[in-house]
């Protein structure tokens, strides 16, 4: 019988990975999302498939020229040239040697400090059908023109399912969400991964909403914000603002591996 998943999640944070081998790393996303307890259905359906590409970068905060950020702002811009969004469940993963913040309001400034100058360092045009402000309900965060489902991991998420080895990023095809949406396939996998993310925790994911109640930005850090909270981002004021968009899909969705770039 495997070790409970928040015991495995505290025993491979401990091993400082951030100064091992990506192959490490690599090896403890994959256990960590293979863990019978992992609640994200999406997640491990891309793992089985070998659907998503992880990047390993060294510096969540690195904003220099050419440095971590700039080269997964090319990463996910090559990766939304080349990904068909009509087909399987797809997603990008990037995963961070550090920091690695001590409190969940830490790991939600370097995000959104990530996600601003990934739109600052941006020329394509925010993509169609999601809204640029961060607090209207249909928003997406968007990137080479293609809107973006965020969620944010790391190792002292106070939520089992937020937690990850190092801090990672999940960046989910919104597109795919719809069409799922369209045919029925989404409220059965939302459902069913509410239900193991609350047997796992012991308690409903308070960050969790439905589409068009709040905005998705709410659930990218993976921290329970106060009514009162707003996204710490600012979009380019030319970019479009959208009526409706698609649904966010719950903590985790997503996670796969099938290749490493190490910078």
């Amino acid at each position: 019988m495997s070790d409970p998943l928040e015991s495995l999640l505290e025993e491979r944070a401990a091993e400082d990975l951030g100064n091992g081998p990506s192959s490490d790393i690599v090896a403890a996303i994959e256990e960590m999302v293979a863990h019978p307890e992992f609640p994200c259905l999406g997640a491990r359906s891309v793992f089985r498939r070998d659907a998503a590409p992880l990047v390993v970068l060294a510096d969540l905060a690195d904003t220099d020229d050419g440095g971590s950020l700039d080269t997964l702002g090319a990463a996910l811009a090559q990766y939304a040239d080349e990904v068909d969004p009509e087909g399987d469940l797809v997603s990008f993963v990037a995963c961070f040697r550090g920091p690695v913040p001590d409190e969940e309001r830490g790991f939600e400034e370097l995000l959104w400090a990530a996600l601003q100058h990934l739109h600052d360092n941006d020329d394509a045009p925010w993509a169609d059908g999601v809204a640029a402000d961060p607090e209207n309900p249909h928003f997406a965060f968007s990137v080479a023109g293609t809107a973006f489902f965020v969620v944010g991991l790391h190792p002292n998420a106070s939520r089992v399912a937020r937690r990850a080895p190092l801090p990672t990023l999940v960046f989910n095809l919104h597109a795919q969400f719809e069409r799922m949406r369209d045919d029925g396939r989404y409220q059965r996998m939302r459902d069913t991964i509410r239900r193991r993310d609350a047997d796992l925790q012991g308690s409903l994911n308070p960050m969790v909403s439905d589409h068009g109640e709040s905005s998705e930005a709410r659930q990218y850090a993976g921290r329970a914000v106060p009514d009162d909270w707003a996204p710490p981002f600012e979009a380019d004021p030319d970019a479009v603002t959208a009526q409706q968009g698609p649904e966010a899909v719950s903590p985790g969705s997503g996670v796969g591996v099938t290749a490493v770039v190490d910078r």
